[in-house]
C-alpha cells in the first residue's frame, strides 16, 4: 500500500471514530523513522485506546503489516507504527504536555495529506 493510502485508511478510521484535530505531518528528510507522522486526540484513555485498536484490527482485517501498540494499557499517548506512518494517539492533556507538531517544527494544517493525493475512495 502506497504511503498516501495508508494516511487516507487511518485518517478515515480516525473521523469516522470521533477523534479529534486530526494533523499529518511530512517527516521525509528530516528522519528515517517515517515517511509521516499522524497525530490525533481522543477525549479519553478509552477512546485513545479504542482509536488504537481499530486502526491495528482495520489493518490486520485487509492483511497490511502493523506493529503492535506502543502504550495501549495506559491510554494516555499510543504509539502505533503503520511502518511508513508513525500514527500518535494521545488525550489532550498528553497532547498538549509533549507538543509534537512543535517539536518537529511542522508547518501544519488540520488533514493536509488529503489536500495533496488524489480523491480516491478510502
Amino acid at each position: 500500500m502506497e504511503v498516501k493510502d495508508t494516511i487516507k485508511l487511518v485518517q478515515k478510521i480516525l473521523e469516522d471514530h470521533k477523534a479529534e484535530n486530526i494533523v499529518t505531518v511530512d517527516l521525509r528528510g528530516k528522519t528515517t523513522i517515517g515517511d509521516y507522522m499522524m497525530i490525533a486526540s481522543g477525549s479519553s484513555n478509552r477512546q485513545v485506546k479504542a482509536l488504537a485498536e481499530l486502526i491495528v484490527q482495520n489493518f490486520k482485517n485487509i492483511n497490511l503489516p502493523i506493529g503492535k501498540p506502543e502504550g495501549l494499557p495506559e491510554g494516555d499517548w499510543v504509539l502505533i507504527d503503520t511502518g511508513n506512518v508513525i500514527v500518535h494517539l494521545f488525550r489532550p492533556e498528553v497532547r498538549d504536555f509533549y507538543n509534537l507538531e512543535k517539536m518537529w517544527e511542522a508547518d501544519l494544517t488540520e488533514n493536509s495529506i488529503q489536500n495533496e493525493g488524489s480523491t480516491a475512495d478510502h
